[in-house]
């Protein structure tokens, strides 16, 4: 394998539209909601392992959740998870992983990725990572890869390409659209879905970061000495609380004249919420998705019910629901309500405090 490629995994997110099974104690990356035997973040890192050196793996995370990385993850050691102390999105997020990376390889190629989304056909994927990683090795490029679309999708961000080639220069990014506008976006054939996946040499973001985010580039830099080291604990304490909170596209992706996309098709989905768990998952032949040992259902279609291991169920004259129990929580709730789930979630607080969330 070559030495200098490096995957970063970004796995620092609640996901928090997965209530009541991810928990701020338990985040959607470490659960397996999709029934697969493997938590998404084990997916992650096998995937990418086809094609980076075991050492040369870096996972960014809060701290609390350290621990959790090393058991799913057994292969790494301790150093190679960097520890966020607070969240503030993820150009902080790639900043700390890059600075990191300066101080052991300043020749390195970095693949980012999101710790939590689904890939149906990884052979596919493993190839149009290898074109990228050919592309940025010849050019000064920050890649990112956009997803063939296949609906009028309101729940991804898009991307403009110049042309229709593999490889394109982007035009634009544009936020998650209204359903006319994501028709719009698939009739013209210009737009991919945003992946959120990304390819760049390391020099070539550093730079991205200098010239876009200063700010940035100056609370890192100052403390690169330090990465790697005893007082990098402290140092990083200090400028995630001075740094402010910007996403990578908004803050770089946006406004550089070297960004570039390439098309792929190879089954994605950012699996954010339990409609796209539905979408993802095999039904049975009244439409429904059942996660569970015993679940009895009658006149239920076009459901989503997802109980804890043992637990009984019987489910009558249910339509387009969405039920997830767990060991202290039970939601109830239909799938086309399903974005009220962050107002349940504060109700619950209110009520409960923090213990049911």
């Amino acid at each position: 394998m070559n030495s200098n490629r490096y995957c970063v995994i970004m796995a620092g997110g609640i996901g928090s539209r997965f209530w009541p099974m991810s928990r701020q104690s338990c985040p959607k990356q470490f659960l397996d909601i999709l029934g697969t035997g493997r938590s998404f973040i084990r997916h992650t890192y096998e995937r990418f392992a086809k094609i980076i050196p075991n050492e040369n793996f870096i996972v960014v995370t809060n701290r609390r959740y350290k621990q959790q990385v090393l058991e799913h993850i057994p292969e790494l050691s301790e150093e190679q998870i960097l520890c966020e102390p607070i969240g503030r999105n993820t150009a902080p997020c790639i900043a700390y992983a890059a600075y990191t990376l300066k101080q052991k390889n300043p020749n390195a190629e970095m693949i980012v990725s999101p710790a939590d989304h689904l890939i149906l056909n990884e052979n596919e994927f493993i190839r149009v990572l290898e074109s990228s990683l050919e592309f940025i090795s010849k050019n000064s490029a920050l890649m990112t890869i956009g997803i063939t679309p296949t609906r009028p999708e309101t729940g991804y961000g898009y991307i403009q390409r110049t042309t229709n080639d593999t490889i394109s220069a982007v035009k634009c990014f544009t936020e998650k659209p209204n359903r006319e506008m994501a028709q719009a976006f698939l009739d013209c054939g210009e737009f991919l879905w945003n992946s959120g996946i990304f390819i760049w040499r390391l020099a070539d973001i550093i730079a991205a970061f200098e010239k876009y985010l200063p700010e940035h580039s100056a609370l890192f830099g100052a403390i690169e000495r330090k990465l790697g080291t005893e007082a990098e604990a402290e140092a990083i304490e200090l400028v995630f609380s001075q740094c402010k909170s910007i996403s990578i596209d908004y803050g770089v992706m946006e406004k550089a004249d070297n960004v570039y996309v390439h098309s792929g098709d190879f089954g994605w989905s950012d699996v954010g919420t339990w409609g796209s768990v539905y979408q993802q998952s095999r039904k049975d032949r009244y439409a429904n998705v059942l996660n569970g040992s015993t679940i009895q259902t009658y006149n239920t279609r076009n459901s989503l019910i997802s109980l804890p291991k043992d637990k009984v169920a019987v489910v009558s004259g249910l339509k387009d629901y969405i039920i997830v129990d767990t060991d202290d929580v039970l939601m109830i709730c239909p799938k086309d309500e399903e974005q009220n789930i962050k107002s349940f979630i504060e109700d619950v607080k209110y009520v409960t405090g923090d213990k049911h969330i």
